[in-house]
């Protein structure tokens, strides 16, 4: 069974479609990474995927559940971490993990306590004294101590220090993940995450235009950096200028080909993720600059 299922999503505001027929598929075991600017229906497909708004029209299934109607039991099974502080600020540490293993029956208070023991966070403080970082921390103990198979992680690291930034990958990496539960996650520090990622979906204007998984990233895709003018063996989906040279983005060309081609007068790689988005949904962008 797959963990989400969503197909042909749309959803409508007055004159804007925030969807418009958004596809994604998430299965046990992926860390799938949905990028897309501001704007492009990244925060909409999350929220109707948390059940925290329906869609006008499409199918959507978590855990196998209709997000809206069976919200209460899916939640038992989903953990989430927002951009945004959503912890009590008025509560005490203790109180606050004692209030979640009140109310969540596969919070594991123990194993926050634990977690927390190896930071500088003390359960008498209150959360509102609280770093942004030690915010951070302690909604990602509360969370990695609750058994679910999905986490869902919206700009997690917002705001935070490279170092707390890499602590917290490091975590969900360790202390979570493994082949029966799924991260999806969203970020604009693209770079920092796709080293992680297993697969990732590029969602622009309310679709998925992108979806593929990281190695085949590096079968269907190829940059040529070039410090000259060259002639092109086929048409390339963008052309841009770096420090480096002239950068073209290639899919569906063999790299041997190209390499065959060019003969020691470029350099091949494979695009990252932030060069390859920019790629696909603005195809030609830099071509006359």
């Amino acid at each position: 069974m797959s963990i989400i299922e969503a197909g042909g999503l749309v959803k409508q505001y007055g004159d804007v479609r925030a969807l418009d027929g958004f596809d994604l598929e998430v299965k046990p075991g992926q860390i799938v990474g949905l990028i897309g600017p501001n704007g492009s229906g990244k925060t909409t497909a999350l929220n109707a995927m948390l059940g925290l708004n329906h869609v006008d029209s499409g199918s959507l299934s978590v855990l196998g559940r209709e997000p809206m109607s069976q919200r209460a039991e899916m939640m038992q099974d989903v953990a989430y971490i927002a951009d945004t502080g959503i912890l009590p600020s008025w509560m005490k540490v203790s109180d606050l993990l004692n209030y979640v293993a009140a109310i969540h029956p596969k919070f594991d208070i123990d194993r926050a306590q634990e977690r927390l023991s190896h930071t500088e966070i003390r359960q008498n403080k209150r959360v509102r004294v609280l770093s942004k970082g030690m915010h951070v921390q302690l909604h990602l103990a509360i969370v990695l101590a609750i058994d679910a198979p999905l986490l869902v992680l919206d700009e997690p690291t917002l705001g935070l220090d490279i170092l707390y930034r890499q602590q917290f990958y490091d975590a969900v990496l360790n202390d979570y993940f493994n082949e029966e539960r799924s991260i999806l996650v969203t970020t604009h520090e693209v770079r920092e995450i796709e080293n992680i990622l297993t697969d990732v979906v590029f969602i622009h204007r309310g679709r998925a235009v992108l979806t593929t998984s990281m190695s085949d990233i590096a079968k269907n895709f190829v940059k040529l950096t070039a410090n000259e003018t060259v002639s092109l063996p086929a048409e390339p989906l963008t052309v841009r200028k770096s420090l480096a040279g002239t950068e073209y983005i290639f899919d569906g060309v063999s790299r041997e080909a190209l390499a065959e081609h060019f003969a020691g007068s470029g350099a091949l790689s494979t695009p990252n993720l932030a060069e390859l988005f920019v790629a696909v949904v603005e195809p030609k962008q830099g071509g006359n600059q």
